[in-house]
């Protein structure tokens, strides 16, 4: 070869894409948080925000390409690795037991957001921000749609409200669920637009233990603050604990109305 290099613009780099439009995938860290991001091409294009949280004893590497889409519509997708997950395995405690495991990665995620929507709006602007959250995810999505009011809708998906954790027993964690525990706070949650989604087969969070008592907690509590309108519960036939195409697409089409 002699250096010389030309550039066809009928044959560019290979991208990752949705449909005909290209998107870049980058690896930060932000507020300290491990995180991949999908987003336009130029930095500039991009005009909002969506926060992606996955489930206990999963990574963030799972959610790429879930809600690339939103990339084509000028969103950054920002997909951290929640507490004590993913590059931060290193980080959990001795001594937890598995629910304990969990409640402590939830308690710390919460505690960080607000410093990572704080590096968010350094990185890409005052621009809004959506969350959403799968099974343990749910549980942070649906705090954060209570204590943080930068979150403009929140979408929580196979997950519940309901946290009735005997087996957790530590104090600070304890404190916690009872602080927050959704049926309980409901009435913290408007007017944020809030999306609840389960599947009929969910054998983790069935829906007469699980979805319907925190959507019926959350239906009322939107009724009382006279914004019923924001609440909007979906329940997907034959799904079961995962995130599925028509929830995926819900979730999308919930994120992008005005």
């Amino acid at each position: 070869m002699t250096g010389e290099w030309t550039f066809n613009p009928a044959d560019p780099h290979a991208t990752p894409m949705t449909g005909d439009t290209p998107y870049l995938i980058e690896r930060r860290v932000l507020a300290g948080i491990p995180c991949l991001i999908e987003r336009p091409v130029e930095v500039a294009q991009v005009q909002a925000a969506c926060v992606v949280y996955h489930g206990a004893w999963a990574a963030k590497e799972g959610k790429l390409g879930v809600y690339s889409a939103l990339t084509a519509r000028g969103w950054a997708v920002v997909i951290p690795d929640a507490a004590l997950h993913g590059e931060r395995l290193k980080e959990t405690p001795p001594g937890l037991q598995a629910r304990e495991y969990v409640w402590e990665s939830v308690r710390q995620t919460v505690t960080e957001a607000p410093a990572l929507l704080d590096t968010l709006a350094e990185t890409f602007g005052p621009v809004s921000v959506c969350v959403t959250g799968s099974s343990m995810g749910g549980y942070v999505t649906q705090t954060l749609a209570r204590t943080e009011r930068r979150v403009r809708r929140a979408a929580a998906l196979i997950t519940s409200g309901v946290w009735e954790e005997p087996e957790v027993q530590k104090p600070e964690l304890r404190a916690f669920l009872e602080a927050n525990r959704p049926v309980t706070h409901a009435g913290d949650a408007p007017p944020t637009p809030l999306l609840l989604a389960s599947g009929d087969h969910d054998p983790v969070f069935s829906l007469d233990e699980h979805h319907a008592p925190t959507a019926a907690a959350y239906r009322t509590a939107y009724a009382q603050a006279g914004c019923p309108e924001r609440f909007h519960e979906r329940v997907f036939p034959g799904v079961g604990h995962f995130t599925s195409r028509g929830m995926r697409d819900a979730v999308l089409q919930f994120f992008l109305q005005d």
